[in-house]
C-alpha cells in the first residue's frame, strides 16, 4: 500500500530533488516541451499542472507562490502572460507525456512532456463537427450493401456468399519432415 508516499524520490536527497524539479519546471515553462526520463516526467506533470492553475488565478499571491516554485522571473512572467491565457477554458490536463522508447546508454525509459498546444481545442471541435456530419449522412439502401466487392465475415465466421473463411486462406507450404 502507498500510505504517506506523496511523491517519487528519484534517487536523490531532498535538496537535490527540489533543485532538479525546479530546473525541469523552468525548462518546461520556457520551452513548453522537454525530453526527460519517464519518472521525472510523471513527477513534473503534477507540478506543471499546478503552475498553470496558479497562472490562471492571476493574483499577486498566486504569482508569488509560482515564483517560489520557479525562482526565475522570466519563467514566472511567461507563465502568467502567455501560458495561463491559453488554458482559460480548460479544467486540468494541461500537460501531455509521450513515451519515446529507451535511452541507448543505460536503457532508461524516456518521455517527452509538453504543454498541450492551443490548436488542440480547435482541432477537436472540428473532429466533432465531422463526426456529426457523418452521423447525419443518409444511409445506403440494403441493395447497395450486398453489392460490395470485399467479403465481410458475420458472427459465425463464415463469409457472405457461402464461402468459409478457411477456404479463403492462402494454402500452406508442406511441412518439412526430418528423415534420418
Amino acid at each position: 500500500m502507498r500510505h504517506a508516499n506523496d511523491h517519487r524520490k528519484l534517487g536523490r536527497n531532498p535538496s537535490h530533488r527540489k533543485a532538479l524539479l525546479r530546473n525541469l519546471m523552468n525548462s518546461l515553462v520556457l520551452s513548453e516541451r522537454i525530453e526527460t526520463t519517464t519518472p521525472k516526467a510523471k513527477e513534473l506533470k503534477r507540478l506543471g499542472d499546478r503552475l498553470i492553475t496558479l497562472g490562471k488565478r492571476g493574483t499577486l499571491h498566486a504569482r508569488r507562490m509560482a515564483f517560489a516554485m520557479l525562482s526565475n522571473k522570466e519563467s514566472t512572467d511567461k507563465l502568467f502572460e502567455t501560458l495561463a491565457g491559453r488554458f482559460t477554458g480548460r479544467e486540468g490536463g494541461y500537460t501531455r507525456i509521450m513515451k519515446i522508447g529507451n535511452r541507448p546508454g543505460d536503457g532508461a525509459e524516456m518521455a517527452i512532456i509538453e504543454y498541450i498546444p492551443a490548436e488542440e481545442k480547435k482541432a477537436s471541435a472540428k473532429g466533432k463537427k465531422k463526426a456529426a456530419s457523418k452521423k447525419s449522412a443518409p444511409k445506403t439502401p440494403k441493395s447497395d450493401r450486398s453489392a460490395r466487392t470485399s467479403p465481410k465475415a458475420d458472427k459465425t465466421g463464415s463469409v457472405r456468399g457461402g464461402q468459409d473463411v478457411k477456404s479463403m486462406r492462402a494454402p500452406r507450404a508442406p511441412r518439412k519432415t526430418s528423415e534420418s
